[in-house]
């Protein structure tokens, strides 16, 4: 496995292009790799974009190939200066034990199924408010390997019962919902466009299960991972 960092050049017209339509950097990030896995045999490219300061915007990839980003460096990067970083990830994913806690950033689509009658089909609609989307994570946490850290009791500024919600000033929970985004793009050879909303999550979290955490690292965690979502990044608190 490999973790690859790319900063796109936000001034050219070609990284804006990218920037706008998840369907064109999708194809672009899979074109880094002369043989792409299926979905199936095992870990998958996962990609995600950071937006900081200062225009700054980052494209993370973890593959299990190692990429060429060539033709992004061209296409939206600085041809004459500018490279990319990789990293082999397999020796960090080893290291990863139980009772281990680290600064985390995800990117998802937390969605959840419903319908408005028993004779109606299930549908797969979007948790828009911070509450339900952090609530989304809260119930994977555990098959994905982690526990999202409890703030310590003197920190907390929510009465007991209400320390479910998130709020700017504090809550129960070390965790920080942000960059909702409402995505929409239209796929090559169909008229009806795909819409996705995304959000971050940063926070901290405490390893419960290695092995588990490791294919979440390296397999995705919820859905459209085709488009931005599931990646999970690990940082030294």
């Amino acid at each position: 496995m490999y973790l690859t960092r790319f900063r796109l050049n936000t001034a050219r017209i070609g990284a804006r292009k990218l920037l706008a339509s998840p369907q064109r950097l999708h194809a672009a990030v899979m074109s880094s790799f002369a043989r792409v896995p299926q979905v199936g045999e095992g870990p998958r490219v996962l990609w995600r974009l950071d937006r900081g300061g200062a225009a700054e915007t980052f494209l993370y990839i973890a593959s299990p190939g190692e990429p060429d980003l060539t033709h992004l460096v061209e296409q939206a990067g600085w041809p004459q200066t500018g490279r990319w970083d990789t990293r082999d990830y397999e020796s960090f994913l080893a290291r990863l034990a139980k009772g281990d806690q680290w600064a985390f950033r995800l990117t998802a689509n937390p969605v959840h199924s419903i319908r408005r009658s028993s004779e109606e089909p299930t549908k797969v609609t979007a948790h828009v408010g911070r509450r339900h989307q952090s609530g989304w994570l809260l119930t994977h946490q555990e098959k994905a390997g982690f526990r999202v850290i409890e703030t310590s009791q003197e920190r907390r500024l929510l009465p007991e019962d209400e320390q479910y919600a998130l709020t700017p000033k504090g809550d129960r929970y070390e965790l920080v919902v942000h960059e909702q985004r409402q995505l929409s793009f239209t796929k090559a050879g169909q008229r009806k466009p795909v819409t996705l909303t995304t959000v971050t999550f940063d926070g901290r979290l405490e390893v419960t299960d290695p092995d588990a955490l490791r294919r979440t690292l390296t397999h995705g965690l919820g859905r459209a991972k085709a488009y931005g979502c599931g990646l999970m990044t690990l940082a030294v608190v």
